[in-house]
C-alpha cells in the first residue's frame, strides 16, 4: 500500500435499500484490513435488520440520536461519541430518533464487501 490522502466528496453519497445513505470514505483492495463509510439515516427512519458475514463492524456516532439494536442486546440509546461494536454475523439495525440526520462512521474489518451483506427484513430475524 502507498501513502495517500483520500479527500471527502459529499457527491459520492448514495442511497441503499437498507434505508440509509452511504459515502464510502475508504474501501480499497490495497487496504483490505479495514473500510470506513459515512452512513446517514434520516429522522424517524429505521434501517433494515441486516448482518455481515465474516466482517466486524463498528458504528462511531458523529451527529444525532438513535436507538441501536444489536443481536440479543436490549435496544440502546446512542449519540455523538458513542461506539457500537457489532460482531461478524450479528443482526443489527439503527433508528434515528432525533429531528436531524443521524450520521455515523461504519468501520469494518476486514473491509466491507457487498457479498457479505444479508438483508434480514425479507426473511425475518
Amino acid at each position: 500500500m502507498k501513502e495517500q490522502i483520500r479527500k471527502y466528496d459529499p457527491n459520492n453519497e448514495y442511497f441503499i435499500e437498507e434505508q440509509c445513505h452511504i459515502n464510502e470514505l475508504s474501501n480499497i483492495p490495497e487496504d483490505n484490513e479495514v473500510s470506513i463509510a459515512q452512513a446517514r439515516v434520516s429522522p424517524g427512519v429505521t434501517t433494515h435488520w441486516h448482518r455481515l458475514t465474516g466482517i466486524v463492524e463498528r458504528y462511531v456516532i458523529i451527529q444525532g440520536q438513535g436507538i441501536v439494536e444489536i443481536g440479543d442486546l436490549l435496544p440502546q440509546n446512542i449519540g455523538p461519541g458513542d461506539i457500537a461494536i457489532i460482531p461478524a454475523g450479528c443482526r443489527q439495525r439503527i433508528t434515528n430518533i432525533s429531528t436531524e440526520d443521524l450520521v455515523f462512521l461504519a468501520i469494518c474489518s476486514p473491509r466491507f464487501n457487498s457479498l457479505a451483506y444479508e438483508d434480514l427484513n425479507s426473511g425475518g430475524v
